[in-house]
């Protein structure tokens, strides 16, 4: 690989191990994508004729989709990260005529694609949300899932005298997408802290207030971004407004407006853009105080409905940036002129690794103009 930077591939069904010599030596290129969503991989082989991976692996079932497990490790500077731990999901095979020249790609995606598979259908009966997500959780801990979660602001129950919920034909990850969308929080899994171990975050869409070495643009030696491009949209920004009966007397329908701004992701410029369209929300007449209450703090929050006004993009060489940049977290940015420098949200990177080249591909974003900030880590 390169230096300071090895890479360690697990692969097998159920449980992954180290992956033969003839499978490394035929790995051409690996991607890895971290998003707040779902994590994916593909890794890309150069096979030969008479290759064991086209001979015997592949018709073996070495590469089966589901039943595969892979796990990818970055080790830089000694520190190892977990990149993926997922399943194989599809399988491509491009015959060329040229002496090995054939590719096979696997492409994949991460735990949560057990979570997909099965439809089931389940009562709920007096059970608050927290206890939903520990249910739809505790069938997958035998993958190494740990569950991360964040108890609602609000929580409806309901008796069983006034009826319960129901899964009904849903997947376990589609109903945990649903109970975080209902209270604007996320679910996805998050591969490590160590390999055959995931964590499954649900809570607020938050990134951990820690603020990795500065991604420097046009400074010469100091720099050690490819490229960065920046994007301001006028329009992201709305006040929603909501309409609900008044609690008094359950006839007088009450405006609530609701500026579009995320309360767990706050500005990171001096100069916040401004407010310049309306719109109303769908009729929470219907629902209950606490249901309508618990929708208006999960819309308040939902990343989603508050989408930033500023949005860059990049990609830099693992070996000029010296570190692995991690999503979720916050990053600064020097260089790009004084609106556009300061700290900004990762809100997904993109692994692109081949023999003797590390490179990122990343997204940020953040709402305001100009760096509200004195200084920068380095």
């Amino acid at each position: 690989m390169l230096k300071g930077v090895y890479i360690s591939l697990m692969i097998g069904p159920a449980i992954p191990v180290v992956a033969p010599k003839v499978v490394i030596d035929s790995l051409s290129a690996i991607q890895v994508t971290n998003s707040k969503d779902r994590n994916g991989f593909q890794l890309t082989f150069n096979l030969a004729k008479n290759s064991p991976l086209l001979v015997s692996m592949l018709p073996g079932g070495f590469f089966d989709p589901i039943v595969t497990r892979v796990i990818i490790v970055v080790t830089i500077n000694g520190t190892p990260n977990v990149l993926m731990d997922g399943f194989i999901t599809s399988q491509d095979l491009a015959p060329a005529n040229e002496p090995g020249r054939s590719n096979l790609t696997v492409t994949g995606e991460d735990v949560s694609l057990a979570m997909d598979l099965v439809q089931i259908i389940a009562p709920f009966p007096a059970m608050p949300d927290v206890a939903k997500i520990y249910l739809l959780l505790a069938p997958f801990a035998f993958l190494g899932v740990v569950p991360l979660v964040i108890p609602p602001e609000i929580s409806p129950i309901r008796t069983p005298t006034e009826g319960w919920d129901s899964i009904v034909r849903q997947t376990n990850r589609q109903c945990l997408k649903d109970l975080a969308a209902n209270c604007g929080y996320i679910f996805y899994i998050q591969p490590g802290p160590v390999p055959g171990q995931s964590i499954a975050y649900f809570g607020p869409d938050v990134n951990l207030p820690i603020v990795q070495p500065a991604l420097s643009i046009n400074m010469d030696a100091h720099s050690n971004v490819e490229s960065l491009s920046f994007s301001l949209n006028g329009l992201a920004k709305k006040i929603r407004i909501y309409t609900i009966f008044d609690p008094i007397t359950e006839k007088i329908t009450v405006p609530i407006p609701v500026p579009n701004f995320n309360v767990l992701k706050p500005p990171l410029g001096a100069r916040p853009q401004p407010i310049l369209q309306t719109e109303f929300a769908d009729s929470f007449s219907k629902f209950s105080p606490a249901l309508a209450a618990q929708k208006v703090i999960g819309d308040a929050i939902n990343s989603d409905l508050n989408p930033p006004g500023i949005t860059g993009n990049g990609s830099f060489d693992i070996l000029r940036y010296n570190r692995i940049l991690q999503a979720r977290m916050m990053i600064g940015v020097r260089g790009a002129g004084l609106a556009y420098d300061g700290l900004y949200y990762v809100d997904s990177v993109t692994h692109n690794i081949k023999p003797g080249e590390y490179k990122q591909n990343f997204t940020l974003s953040r709402d305001g103009l100009i760096s509200n900030t004195p200084a920068l880590p380095v």
